[in-house]
């Protein structure tokens, strides 16, 4: 039950993955020399105790600064056979370019080929058509494959469902990498649709995206008790047998303990996880109400039909957390990248609403008498100091 086979790939991957966006010494490039013997220490140790538990896919970004460079140090003293590695890059107008850059990653891991290559961040039209066009930089990762490079390609995404189905539906790719957890899970029909393409699926960041469950609010343990918030995201997870594998972003060797504690509860999640589902849920309508609940969502414009591309989904979803589950210090964070997330984490915040009518873009909504006070009451609490992505910080 540790292994899954990710999709047409045919890897037996494990369920959890050692994602390498923790454990570098900077998000930016520096050279060798500059690595502090103590952060390559403490990323040797992570990648040895994710190998000793039987976690053999490493995972890392040409994006992720020295985490590359880092792993080329300790990747090679493993037999090539029993771990599986992906690195990504981000698709661009130059094929010729994207290539270069993964010709900097492959040297950089001081590997002969990787096991995964994903085209990163397909979050919007523009990359998408970078990624599949005539010429693109899909053509020149199946080139890489010819060659012995790469074995199977896929894609990451922080973009919308719809466009992550798009992408899916090419069937141009092996697996997707994307979001999908406890808190967000507006993307099951694009798992559903990359199972029908028998892809692999690998998800992003459950533990961190999926509310910071590593310091979580008194409120969300008590509601997820008896297990932790980190072991109930991970079992829901999980028990959906159609996702193969969750990203552990791993900064020392210890941060792998919680995450294990889900594997013994994991034939029995049928049993385990509803009593902890209706408590979320009452908790949720008794804070929120159940007609809003149940129809927030229903019939919200996207960020690109809102005056000022308010993104209001995303603001209302970020409001009911806080409220319901008091993930306060989640939704402020996530808030507060608005307007600063490019097509990472797109639309602006709710910082302008007497300037702007919102009410043309909310007239199919059920609740568009009441939405603008929502997100009004929204920005009084989350606002804050801009946030930064963290490769930008």
């Amino acid at each position: 039950m540790l292994y899954r086979r990710f999709g047409r790939t045919e890897l037996q991957m494990h369920v959890f993955s050692c994602g390498g966006m923790r454990y570098q010494f900077k998000w930016q490039d520096v050279p060798d020399s500059e690595i502090p013997a103590d952060s390559q220490a403490n990323l040797e140790a992570t990648i040895r105790r994710a190998v000793e538990l039987g976690i053999n896919h490493i995972e890392t970004a040409r994006g992720y600064g020295t985490s590359e460079i880092q792993l080329g140090r300790i990747l090679p003293q493993f037999p090539r056979e029993e771990i599986i590695v992906q690195t990504k890059v981000c698709p661009v107008a130059d094929a010729d370019e994207f290539r270069q850059t993964f010709e900097q990653s492959l040297q950089n891991l001081q590997l002969d080929y990787v096991d995964l290559l994903g085209l990163h961040g397909i979050n919007h039209g523009e990359s998408l058509d970078y990624s599949i066009r005539p010429g693109g930089c899909l053509e020149v990762a199946q080139q890489l494959q010819k060659e012995g490079k790469v074995k199977f390609i896929g894609f990451s995404t922080h973009g919308s469902k719809d466009l992550i189905v798009e992408a899916i539906n090419t069937n141009k790719f092996d697996y997707v990498n994307l979001h999908w957890y406890y808190i967000n899970q507006w993307n099951w029909e694009a798992i559903t649709a990359a199972q029908h393409h028998d892809m692999g699926v690998f998800i992003i960041s459950p533990s961190d995206k999926g509310g910071m469950l590593y310091k979580p609010p008194h409120k969300l343990v008590n509601l997820c008790a008896p297990l932790s918030p980190m072991v109930f995201n991970d079992l829901f997870c999980l028990s959906h047998p159609e996702v193969h594998t969750l990203s552990l972003g791993a900064a020392r060797p210890q941060d792998f303990d919680e995450h294990l504690k889900s594997l013994e509860y994991l034939n029995r999640a049928e049993e385990i996880l509803p009593p902890i589902l209706r408590k979320l849920e009452q908790e949720a309508i008794a804070t929120l109400g159940e007609d809003w609940v149940k129809t927030w969502d229903s019939n919200l414009p996207t960020f690109e039909e809102t005056p000022g591309q308010v993104n209001i989904p995303v603001i209302l979803w970020l409001l009911n957390l806080a409220i319901a589950y008091d993930l306060i210090d989640y939704a402020k964070m996530r808030y507060n990248l608005l307007g600063h997330g490019s097509h990472w984490f797109p639309g602006n915040r709710a910082d302008r609403l007497e300037e702007l009518d919102l009410r043309p873009s909310l007239a199919n909504s059920p609740h568009a008498d009441k939405i603008p006070h929502k997100l009004a009451q929204a920005h009084e609490m989350l606002a804050g100091a801009e946030v930064k992505r963290l490769s930008k910080s």
